[in-house]
Order: C-alpha cells, then structure tokens, then sequence
C-alpha cells in the first residue's frame, strides 16, 4: 500500500531566515498575483509568513497554495479561476499565493517543478493538487473532493494546533489521501490492476512529478508482465544472452524478488551488447524499472552510472 504520508510535514521545510520589512512587504504585494485584488479569502505569502499563513492556518481550515510566476502564462490564466472559485466558499477555505520569483525557497522546499503548481494544506501537510492551467468546473469539481475529504476532521478536532506535535500531545489525524491514489489502492486490493494502472495515469496526469503514482504505476507494469509468465522457462530461456524478451523478464522477476541490483546489472548488460532496436528496447525497458525505486535510492546512481558507461 503506498504511504500518503510521503511529503512529510511542511514544518522547517522552508528556511524563515530575516529578511528585510520593506522586501517582506514588497513580495506581499507581489504575491497578491495578477489580478492583484486580495479579499478574506486570499493571501499573498512568503517566505517569512509561510508558516503563520499556510501552516498555522491550514491547522484550522484548507489552504489551497497557489504557486505562480508573473513569467507563466498559465499563471495569468488560473489565478483568477481560483480567487473566484475560493471566494464563492464563504471562508470554508483560504487561498494563498505564493510568487516563486520572490520566494523560490518555499518552491524548492515544496519540489515544485513547474508553475502554476496547485496544493491543498491539510493541517501541515500537502495532500493534493495539480500542475496545469484547468476550466473553472474542474477546479470546482477538484475543490468539491477536497472539502469532501477534509471537512470532517476538522470538525472532529477543530482546536487543533501545531504546537500539540512539539509539545507531545496527541497528533492532528492523518490527511485524507489522493482520491486516485485511493483508486488505485483500492484497485490493486481487487486484483484489479487496469483500473489501478489508469489511477495512477490521473494521478500523474495532474502532479507528473509526483513519486507515489510513479512507482505504484512501474509496479503495476512489473505484475502485469510477469502474472502469466513461468519463471522456471524464464530461467532457462535466460541462459541465451541473446534472448533479449527473456532477459528483460528475467530482470522483472528479479525486482519482485528484491534483487535490484542483479536487475538492473543484468539489463545494462543487455544494453552493452545489443544495437539499434534491441538496445533501445532494453534502455527503456531499465528507465521503467527505475521509477520502481524512490529517487533517492542508493542503487538508481549506481545503476545510472552504469547505463550511461553502456550508452557512451
């Protein structure tokens, strides 16, 4: 099961170190966006509020973090549908601003790769979003399953601070997963793994750097290439270097077995000696099996070092 837990607190992401009141208050204005029209439920952030306007806030009630640049169109474009959006809620949620240019810690903090970048803060922690310019009814329908998920427990513990963490109190509840990551759970669950692989493509659709969705939907492809395979004639099909479909399902076994290395050791061999169509079947057949692994697994270097020494 994946674990939505994966983007952590957004406590000390960000680095609040002092900066000058008139910056502070220039990027406010700045952070304001294109419309430059702030109300009660918006609020230009940045680095020095962060924590106070997002963090603190979304311990009480959703922020939904709009992070933009006045270089992206896309930004010019959805700013607006979400100030219009946010503001027919009746204060059910804030919406806050962030400009990247004047605030690029708290985008690097967030990895944020791309804007207009969209999340939703429920009590510290990031638990969806999305990463291009949408029509006004998605935005609504998003914002819908947002409410739907997180309305409840707030209400439920509606003292909640975030100062019950560091003083040893009980925790907030948990966030609400990613519906589609909920989907795709769910899915694997029933043995039901195109419905599985599509949720993850939704999820990914919408936060493509997203490292959850990536390695459910490589996992997914794992078990479904090798559901109907019997490894014994795997095995011995295998013992042909130049039996390049066995080799690469002999890899995927070895990856469901845990053998990381020996798969990705046995497909750069692939790679080295094989040309044309066959090299790049198994070059793209290894990036796949790549995004099995989070990013900062020790053996993605290794294994990249190797591929680009087979390449090169």
């Amino acid at each position: 099961m994946a674990d939505f837990s994966r983007p952590g607190s957004l406590y000390g992401a960000v680095d609040l170190g002092a900066r000058k009141q008139a910056l502070e208050a220039q990027a406010r204005r700045e952070a304001a966006g294109p419309q430059g029209a702030p109300s009660a439920s918006v609020v230009g952030v940045t680095e020095e509020t962060f924590t106070t306007d997002v963090i603190d806030r979304s311990m009480t009630m959703p922020v939904v973090l709009d992070l933009w640049s006045p270089r992206a169109p896309g930004s010019a474009q959805l700013s607006p549908v979400l100030e219009k959006v946010i503001g027919d809620m009746g204060g059910r949620a804030v919406l806050a601003k962030v400009n990247v240019d004047t605030s690029p810690q708290i985008a690097q903090a967030l990895r944020v790769q791309a804007v207009p970048t969209v999340l939703a803060i429920f009590q510290g922690q990031a638990v969806t979003g999305f990463q291009q310019v949408l029509p006004e009814q998605e935005v609504r329908r998003w914002l819908d399953e947002l409410m739907g998920a997180v309305e409840q427990p707030y209400q439920a513990n509606p003292d909640a601070r975030p100062a019950a963490a560091e003083e040893g109190e009980e925790a907030p509840a948990g966030p609400p997963a990613d519906p589609d990551l909920v989907a795709a759970e769910q899915a694997i669950d029933a043995g039901d793994l195109d419905a599985a692989e599509a949720a993850y493509q939704r999820l990914l659709a919408r936060i493509p750097g997203d490292e959850d969705a990536k390695m459910g939907l490589a996992g997914v492809g794992l078990i479904k290439r090798t559901s109907e395979v019997d490894p014994a004639d795997v095995q011995r099909r295998a013992q042909d270097p130049s039996d390049v479909d066995a080799q690469l399902l002999a890899a995927d076994l070895e990856m469901l077995s845990g053998a990381v290395d020996e798969a990705f050791e046995r497909v750069v061999a692939v790679v080295k000696r094989t040309s044309g169509d066959d090299r790049d079947k198994a070059r793209k057949h290894l990036l796949g099996l790549f995004d099995a692994l989070p990013s900062d697994d020790p053996s993605l270097a290794k294994a990249r070092r190797a591929l680009a020494s087979a390449l090169f």
